[in-house]
């Protein structure tokens, strides 16, 4: 039997959540037309879901999700993969604890990945979510694994789940793809936040301790267990 074969029912539930999670992109106003994308691993094998290119979020179905091994080839799908694709297989490749990758250009991080400069952790929701501040990765061009390597790059070390790659957009990375698109989510909320603050003067920065202690409680303690 196939590979293929083997994980069908898999690949069958990761579909459909992967195009049902694409819907939360637009409806957060984090891409416009058909830019962006959302990724999933699959579990216990080299290979990856994710959207196909150029394909409009309304056009979506668990049915053009491609496959893709972790070179980034296609291995099932009828349509091309997203432009993403060797980037964000370089990412699962080297980070093996993530299991969904999204990729944004959500307009107020785009502004901060723009100017190349971090996001300062000066909000609770920035402690809980990101660790710290939200941090800017190299310039990388589109296509292949460039960008993959400045992602793993800044994130390897980092307890933030989101990354700006300076003058392009927001990746986020997460256990699973739907912790991947609410990192995205927080993200722009918090750049479009502490932009509005900054607008007002200088935003008063958290102490370390305090990040430390927000980040532990809310990665730890928030929510139902």
């Amino acid at each position: 039997m196939s590979v293929i074969g083997e994980v069908a029912g898999t690949l069958t539930r990761l579909r459909s959540e992967v195009a049902q999670l694409h819907a939360h992109l637009p409806a957060y106003g984090l891409v416009v037309w058909t830019a962006g994308n959302v990724s999933a691993r699959v579990p216990g094998h080299d290979l990856m879901v994710i959207k196909p290119s150029g394909v409009a979020y309304d056009e979506l179905t668990p049915a053009n999700m491609v496959v893709c091994d972790l070179d980034g080839r296609v291995v099932d799908g009828e349509h091309a993969p997203s432009s993403d694709t060797e980037a964000q297989a370089y990412v699962y490749r080297e980070l093996p604890h993530v299991g969904g990758v999204v990729h944004t250009h959500s307009p107020y991080a785009v502004a901060w990945a723009a100017r190349g400069e971090a996001i300062p952790c000066v909000t609770t929701m920035c402690a809980d979510e990101f660790g710290g501040p939200i941090p800017v990765g190299p310039f990388a061009i589109i296509g292949d694994d460039s960008i993959g390597r400045g992602i793993v790059e800044t994130l390897r070390d980092s307890r933030s789940p989101a990354v700006l790659m300076q003058n392009h957009g927001v990746f986020t990375i997460g256990p699973n793809a739907k912790a991947a698109v609410k990192a995205a989510v927080m993200c722009e909320d918090v750049a479009r936040t502490v932009h509005l603050a900054r607008q007002l003067g200088e935003p008063i920065p958290i102490e370390q301790t305090y990040i430390d202690r927000l980040f532990d409680r809310y990665q730890n303690v928030y929510g139902q267990r």
